[in-house]
């Protein structure tokens, strides 16, 4: 065999056993797929059992948590007679006030009175220098007594005529002529009784009364001033005992106070401070006004109250209280108690087992009034129920709790909490209370409690 076909022999043996270059490139490819393949496999096998793992210590901890008891804070839900009512904003008045004006010029003596003391009617308080209207009264008497003298003489001189005229001495003109000064005189004389009486007035001016009884207020005006009648204010005047307030309803809860109003005359009003907390005193509804402000869409109302501590303030701000009716048998909770959510108003309620252990459970409720520190329900619970009012936010359905004596922080609707023995009903509040949620229909102003 040659040199040239061995050559020949020996390619055609390559050609035969070698693959071909694209056949190579394939199978590294999917060599480098699987690998790829494999190690996103392995780390999402990874995230897999470490999410799994994750999930498990969650359930764990959340286990824990549910056997662990939650401090909480409750109270007992109450039955007991409360009232319903409807509120408003109201200024205090005085009953009656008078602002005392001189009606005698003249200079102000000394006064009779201290400012801010209680006056009777009829009571001296100030005097105006009377001697200038004693001089003009003593000349109106002098007057009347130089006519009345002179009335005399007339008369005198007109009998005397009357006799000389019936004895045909003298003429018919002269005797008229007599009887008609006569007349002048008498004239002259009623106009005299008139001058002093009119001069005797303004003395008895000289002389300032209180017209009613009433607190008397700071002085206007020190003694020894120059006053004019009728034009200088002196003091001020107002009847506090008893005293007015004047508030204001929507035009909607007119109705029902008008019909109330008819039946019992004697609608009970009460006033609270400015914080709707402390009640200050206890009146009665006097009657409405005869219009609708239509501006406001309101109406004005009074009530009255004796006041006899002294608790309302001449155009002091209050809160009334307008009760419609007394409901005997209320079932009242603790507005902290009352929480919100896609089921409308609930509570949490706190049942003990035979062993003490407590758990909660939600309860629905179907709130009647809610007004500051008590909510008054209408169905949902009983008397004796313990219900939540702090510690409301870490609560689950079945969840043990721990009644706790102390404050534990309160949740989204829970309030401050209180001390061991405090009254949950009527603890003292620092600011303002919560405005007034009514239930149900709505109302126009978020000062307003709705009735049920």
């Amino acid at each position: 065999m040659s040199i040239e076909d061995t050559q020949k022999h020996t390619l055609s043996a390559g050609t035969a056993f070698d693959p071909p270059p694209a056949r190579k490139s394939i199978l590294v490819r999917l060599v480098v797929y699987a690998i790829l393949l494999a190690a996103l496999g392995f780390m999402v096998w990874r995230i897999y059992e470490n999410q799994q793992a994750a999930k498990t210590q969650a359930n764990r901890q959340a286990a824990a948590l549910m056997s662990r008891p939650v401090p909480v804070q409750v109270a007992a839900v109450e039955e007991k007679p409360m009232p319903i009512y409807l509120t408003a904003l109201g200024t205090v008045t005085p009953y009656m006030s008078v602002t005392v004006k001189a009606r005698v010029g003249g200079e102000l003596l000394p006064v009779k009175f201290v400012e801010g003391q209680q006056v009777r009617q009829n009571e001296t308080i100030m005097n105006v220098d009377p001697r200038p209207y004693q001089a003009a009264l003593d000349q109106a008497k002098g007057t009347l007594v130089h006519d009345q003298a002179l009335l005399v003489n007339a008369e005198a001189e007109y009998r005397r005529y009357k006799a000389l005229y019936e004895a045909g001495v003298v003429s018919k003109e002269t005797l008229d002529a007599d009887e008609a000064a006569m007349g002048q005189y008498q004239g002259a004389i009623e106009s005299d009784k008139a001058a002093v009486e009119n001069a005797r007035l303004q003395l008895d001016w000289c002389t300032i009364q209180s017209p009613i009884n009433g607190k008397i207020g700071l002085r206007l005006v020190d003694p020894g001033n120059i006053i004019t009648a009728n034009t200088t204010n002196l003091v001020v005047i107002n009847q506090v005992e008893p005293i007015a307030v004047y508030f204001t309803l929507p035009e909607n809860e007119l109705p029902q106070v008008l019909r109330q109003l008819a039946t019992d005359r004697q609608m009970v009003a009460d006033a609270y401070d400015r914080g709707d907390v402390h009640k200050l005193a206890t009146g009665y509804l006097l009657a409405t006004d005869n219009q609708i402000d239509t501006t406001t869409g309101t109406a004005k109302l009074k009530a009255v109250f004796d006041n006899r501590d002294g608790e309302l303030f001449p155009n002091q701000f209050v809160n009334i209280h307008l009760i419609m009716q007394d409901r005997m048998d209320a079932l009242v909770v603790p507005s902290a108690a009352i929480q919100s959510g896609q089921q409308g108003a609930f509570v949490w309620v706190i049942e003990t087992d035979a062993s003490g252990a407590g758990k909660a459970r939600i309860q629905t409720v179907k709130v009647a009034l809610s007004e500051g520190q008590v909510t008054i329900v209408d169905s949902g619970v009983r008397s004796g129920d313990k219900v939540v009012v702090d510690g409301a936010d870490r609560l689950r359905p079945g969840q043990a709790v721990e009644i706790s004596a102390g404050p534990q922080r309160s949740g989204p609707a829970g309030g401050a909490g209180q001390t061991p023995g405090e009254n949950l009903f009527s603890a003292p509040q620092t600011g303002a209370p919560p405005a007034m949620r009514p239930m149900g229909n709505g109302h126009r102003g978020s000062d307003k409690r709705k009735m049920k």
